[in-house]
């Protein structure tokens, strides 16, 4: 099967005089161009979404997908019936009464605040998964009444900067107080360290404790009361119509929130950043892609006589201008070809060796996370491919308008 003369002639062009026919020079840096822009455009995408999935991830582990809670902010007295209600609704899966509040956390010189989630150790385990992060003790530790101190659980590295063990001992604060004689004095009860968990992000892991829902309910002075109910749904991605579903069935004065809304700031943050990382990713392919104008139109130049003897063999200009563009193409698709493996390639290496760690306490994990999808992979491959043919059209517009007797006159 013969190639067509137009496809024929512009892979002669990209060659060299040379003998051994290798790519000229100027195609080199050209492909080496595009390989460059779409191998890091590849590279930034993966670890945009990376960090997207990670946190993501971690914050699904680490919180309810749903929460129904009360609008007084009083708490909510008839839980059990409450979980029937939410249990009748599509899509939940399970759910376990919660207290959360807000509280300092104390031991020999230092002092943290911390949020603290009174918790069903029972049942807290088919909602979130805190059982599964534990790294010492297990939650049933805080129901052992064995001990004289109420058990708490804190993220690994808060006990990291406590330093302490467990089974030694931290005190909790309340700011609020309590009345006395003498006025409003803060609360404090001590509390003994039964576990620890790594819920993957340093701020979850310096900012949340646990205790026990009875403990929860004595401190902050919430006798038989709860703050409301954590919901696990089989879509996660749905949790916003099954909040809502909820809604219809609980009515006032309960109100539902989903995982989304409670993290809405900052995941808008992250596709925002997502967002303008693709327009400079792709100003960086359009940047590579004046190579291409830049080969094709010393191409013309030099093949100028060339092209006259094919315009007056009867070549028409809009087949000059497909033997530019096609060239044009070759380079991108080249390039695009050669990027999309490197990136990938890289991407895979640094994933699967983790050899780039990050100070945990500024990007909140020690390995950066990288993960890339076939639709970035396709948005940039395309993105480079549409960049490239543009690039191709001004170079083939003016090899086609080349008038061939004013080329020949002087031959």
């Amino acid at each position: 099967m013969r190639l067509p003369f137009e496809i024929f002639v512009s892979l002669r062009y990209l060659r060299s005089k040379k003998r051994y026919r290798t790519v000229s020079l100027n195609t080199f840096i050209s492909i080496a161009g595009v390989v460059i822009g779409v191998a890091t455009s590849i590279i930034t995408l993966s670890v945009m979404t990376g960090f997207q999935g990670y946190f993501k991830e971690k914050i699904l582990s680490a919180i309810a997908h749903v929460v129904v809670m009360e609008f007084s902010g009083s708490g909510v007295q008839e839980q059990k019936e409450l979980q029937k209600k939410v249990g009748k609704v599509p899509h939940v899966v399970a759910t376990t009464p919660f207290i959360i509040n807000q509280a300092m956390l104390t031991t020999r010189d230092r002092v943290q605040g911390v949020v603290v989630r009174g918790i069903d150790p029972a049942t807290e385990g088919t909602v979130t998964d805190l059982e599964k992060n534990m790294q010492e003790g297990s939650l049933k530790d805080l129901l052992d009444s064995s001990k004289q101190l109420p058990g708490i659980v804190i993220g690994e590295d808060l006990a990291r900067k406590f330093g302490v063990l467990i089974g030694d001992t931290v005190t909790m604060v309340n700011p609020l107080g309590e009345e006395s004689p003498l006025g409003m004095i803060p609360k404090m009860k001590k509390f003994r360290l039964v576990g620890t968990f790594d819920a993957g992000m340093y701020d979850y892991n310096t900012g949340f404790a646990y205790i026990s829902l009875p403990s929860a309910q004595a401190f902050f002075e919430m006798p038989g009361r709860v703050s409301g109910i954590q919901v696990k749904v089989d879509e996660v991605y749905r949790a916003g119509e099954i909040a809502e579903a909820i809604q219809s069935e609980v009515g006032f004065p309960f109100y539902t929130r989903n995982w989304i809304d409670m993290n809405k700031n900052f995941f808008s943050a992250l596709k925002l950043e997502k967002i303008g990382m693709s327009l400079i990713l792709v100003v960086i392919i359009i940047v590579a892609s004046f190579n291409i104008i830049g080969t094709l139109t010393m191409i013309v130049m030099e093949k100028s006589r060339e092209i006259a003897i094919l315009k007056s063999m009867g070549a028409s200009g809009a087949s000059v201008m497909k033997i530019f563009m096609f060239a044009g193409l070759v380079i991108g698709a080249v390039g695009t070809g050669i990027g999309s493996a490197i990136g990938y390639g890289i991407v895979a290496v640094i994933t699967r060796t983790g050899v780039i760690s990050l100070p945990k306490d500024v990007y909140q994990v020690s390995r950066l996370p990288l993960s890339i999808t076939p639709i970035d992979v396709l948005f940039i491959a395309l993105t480079a491919l549409g960049i490239s043919f543009l690039a191709t059209l001004y170079p083939s517009w003016q090899a086609a308008k080349q008038d061939p007797v004013e080329v020949l006159r002087y031959e």
